[in-house]
């Protein structure tokens, strides 16, 4: 078997590689990043005769039609921006795959997956990804489903990479039309640091206020697990909230054009271009990402309540800022093995809530420290 890990050099897909390394039965395991330079440096220090690198450029369609036959899984690390035509491309080569979003198009490719035989799942990193198994798993449990609650602490600082500055600027744009919750069989649209609410998380993280956030899960849960409500709330450290408030107030979002010293530009540009080069933008006291998912249902007629939530060594013991990275990239890596073992079974372009078995995926988890707790009520 052979993986092709996309961005597998980068600051989240590096943790991929190197637990494929670590824990895979992969007889391939191939590095391609635009930073051939940083690839080659990763393939060198973890010193594997299954690791080799090459060169990749996400803009070029044409390369992927190429380089991806041939493998049997590929793990797309890319921006989200990139989401769309990997699994285009993907589908195109016959190649399954995954990623650690979505891209509401990608659904669009799902008769085709299925016709070709092969699995394409967006969104497995931790959310979407492990909340999305979390949810899953308390489903299975129920016989009816109300509501599904989701809540994430990202604990890393603003811009530590180019996409994720830009997903955390995306996630509190006003214009974005992409933060809904289901309530009552309608999709809601809410505004920046609408639904804000009170949520404990694991150890160091504690006590964090949340707000509705645009993701995946709100859109595929009513229809996978056929749930009448479906939420997801979510926050990063507190200095970048506080960042993120102010470019609000401030309408450092808005897009559109103004002239400076002669230069066309408008103001989200300036402060992309500025919070990607500051220094203070790469810090934060607290590396970790906590995770909790609560599933309202009914089981023989009772209304019951289960609570997952996630746990994972300090950074002091994990690796600094791979406290964070390890839980988008572990689960990646997981998917991808999955895959390559039979495990999911399914066909198409499908949610992990669909395809995962969550008791393997949490087995897997366990493994890497990471692990599940679940509290029924």
């Amino acid at each position: 078997m052979k993986v092709l890990v996309l961005g597998g050099a980068g600051a989240v897909c590096n943790e991929t590689t190197r637990d494929l390394v670590k824990y895979s039965d992969f007889q391939e395991i191939k590095v391609a990043d635009y930073n051939l330079g940083a690839a080659e440096d990763l393939v060198k220090e973890l010193n594997d005769p299954r690791l080799s690198a090459v060169f990749f450029d996400a803009n070029d369609y044409g390369s992927m039609l190429k380089l991806f036959p041939g493998f049997d899984v590929v793990i797309n690390g890319l921006p989200w921006k990139y989401d769309l035509i990997v699994t285009k491309a993907c589908v195109e080569a016959g190649v399954s795959g995954l990623d650690v979003s979505d891209h509401e198009d990608q659904w669009g490719h799902d008769a085709t997956a299925k016709e070709k035989d092969l699995i394409f799942i967006p969104g497995v990193g931790a959310t979407p990804g492990t909340t999305n198994v979390m949810a899953r798993n308390a489903a299975d449990q129920m016989d009816e489903i109300d509501d599904i609650q989701i809540y994430f602490a990202a604990f890393r600082c603003p811009a530590p990479a180019p996409g994720l500055l830009i997903t955390f600027l995306y996630e509190f744009h006003p214009e974005n039309d992409d933060r809904v919750y289901f309530k009552d069989g309608k999709y809601v649209h809410a505004g920046p640091f609408e639904g804000i609410k009170k949520v404990n998380f694991f150890g160091a993280i504690g006590e964090q206020e949340v707000c509705y956030i645009p993701h995946e899960e709100a859109w595929t849960m009513p229809g996978s697990l056929n749930a009448k409500n479906v939420s997801v709330r979510g926050c990063f450290p507190p200095h970048a909230m506080r960042l993120a408030k102010v470019m609000l107030e401030a309408g450092l979002y808005s897009e559109d054009p103004i002239t400076i010293k002669g230069v066309e530009t408008t103001a989200l540009d300036i402060m992309h271009d500025l919070l990607l080069e500051l220094p203070e933008t790469k810090e934060t006291p607290l590396w970790a990402y906590g995770l909790v998912v609560e599933v309202y249902g009914k089981k023989n007629g009772k209304e019951i309540k289960i609570t997952h939530w996630n746990e994972h060594p300090p950074m002091d013991e994990w690796g600094g800022k791979a406290a964070y990275y390890k839980n988008i990239g572990i689960p990646l890596s997981i998917g991808a093995q999955m895959i390559a073992r039979g495990d999911i079974k399914d066909r198409g372009v499908l949610p992990p809530e669909s395809v995962i078995d969550p008791a393997i995926f949490f087995a897997e988890l366990g493994k890497r420290n990471i692990l599940i707790g679940s509290k029924n009520e």
